[in-house]
């Protein structure tokens, strides 16, 4: 049993075409349909990057602020050291210098 093929001339080029371009239109639709997804999720990285700086920069804060709190609890000096910056005192013969902002409304 032999089988022939019909030449169908053109149509046959046509179908094709067809076929080809019915999928390119597809894989089109695909990427439009998913392009403000692939944006949204890269604006959502960004934000994650950004949020975890933010959070490295305050546990780094958060750790100077307990070291500082466990040295007025644990080091008198730190504690008479604060004590005489805050109420302007002196141990005798020490020399006490102060340090003014400059005013920006003043000329």
């Amino acid at each position: 049993m032999e089988l022939r093929r019909i030449d169908l001339g053109i149509w046959d080029t046509l179908t094709k075409a067809v076929l080809c371009l019915f999928f390119f239109a597809a894989c089109l639709a695909v990427a439009v349909w998913y392009l403000p997804l692939i944006k949204q999720n890269e604006r959502m990285r960004q934000e994650i990057v950004r949020l975890e700086k933010e959070i490295r920069i305050e546990e780094e804060s958060a750790f100077r602020r307990k070291v500082a709190v466990e040295a007025l609890r644990n080091d008198p000096r730190t504690v008479e050291r604060n004590a005489r910056e805050r109420l302007g005192l002196a141990k005798p013969g020490e020399t006490v210098i102060r340090f003014e902002e400059s005013d920006a409304h003043r000329p």
